[in-house]
Order: structure tokens, then sequence, then C-alpha cells
């Protein structure tokens, strides 16, 4: 018995598809405000920063990514209903795809804080701080579907289906699944 919970454990754990380094915050997690005031005060410390991507650039030999920085949630996801509160640019030695690696794309970051680059934004020069990546975790969206309507019925967009095609119905204490829907009701006279 104790083998099976042993493997169940193990079966479990490798199910998560987090990478470690963005699971689990550095020692001492620098926040982006500390490390933009004092930048040199920083160099060379662990962070894990995340936000949306605004821009891919690849060189030779790296890639830039630049990130509008919005504050990690407890799962490391860039809560973006926060307020922003500046870029920082992440330098990774692999050649990173902009069709993959598109603009307003959620992403977290963990590396070490390398300095600053100096970046012309507009007519404005910035000073960005650069994140040298050693992990980098994008994070997919979830489209609500809106597909069945909330009365059961599907996609009519007026809210009642005279049959009840809804999946799965609710009936004497279960749900039963029932056939996908269609366009065309086999309950309706041809």
């Amino acid at each position: 018995m104790k083998r099976y919970l042993l493997l169940t454990c193990l079966l479990l754990g490798a199910c998560s598809s987090l990478p470690l380094a963005i699971k689990n915050p550095p020692l001492h997690d620098i926040s982006y405000a500390q490390a933009v005031q004092q930048i040199a005060n920083y160099k060379d410390a662990p962070v894990r920063w995340g936000g949306v991507i605004i821009d891919v650039e690849n060189e030779q030999n790296f890639s830039l990514v630049q990130v509008l920085y919005y504050p990690l949630g407890s799962n490391a996801r860039p809560q973006t209903d926060q307020p922003n509160e500046g870029r920082f640019l992440i330098k990774s030695p692999e050649f990173l795809d902009p069709a993959i690696y598109t603009g307003n794309t959620k992403i977290t970051v963990a590396g070490i804080l390398t300095g600053d680059v100096e970046r012309t934004i507009g007519n404005k020069v910035l000073r960005l701080p650069l994140v040298a990546a050693t992990t980098i975790h994008l994070w997919t969206d979830y489209v609500y579907d809106d597909y069945y309507d909330y009365y059961g019925g599907f996609g009519y967009g007026y809210g009642y289906s005279p049959y009840y095609r809804g999946y799965p119905y609710y009936w004497g204490n279960y749900y039963w699944p029932t056939y996908r829907p269609f366009t065309r009701s086999p309950f309706r006279s041809r």
C-alpha cells in the first residue's frame, strides 16, 4: 500500500508544468521598485519578475525581450489587474521566436539582475533593469467560450431553448452526458 501511495505522489508531483525556479521565489525577493531605485546595490542578485511582453529583439548571440512589469500573484502569474510599475529587459542566450513570444503575452522570468540598459522609448531615454534569464515561463490565457448559454441551450443568443439540449444536464442528483450540439435538431420537423 505504501508503494502505491509513493507512486501516486510522484506521479502527481510530475504533473506540475511550472518550473521550480518560477514556482519558488528567491530567498531575498527583490521588488522592481527597489531595483530601479538602487540598481548598483542589487547587481548579481536573483530575481523573479513577470509582466506582459512588449517587444522581442533577436541579436546574433542572444535575444532581448522588453516586458511591462506587473506584480506576481501567489502562483507566480503576472497580475495585470494591478497597476504596472515600469519596464525591464530579459536577456536570453537562446533564440526566442517573435511568433511565440508575441506582444501582450504574460511572462514570468527567473534570473540574475545584471544591471541596467539605456533604451529610447518614443522621445524619452530610459534606463531599464536587465535580467539574465535562467528560466522563462509563458502563460496561456483561457478564453471563455460562450457556446452554452445560461438556460442549457446553446449558442442561439436568446437564452432559452424549447428542447433541453444542455451539456451536461442535471437529472436526479446526477450529471448525465448528452450528445454534442449541432445545427439542426432531430426533434424538429424537417
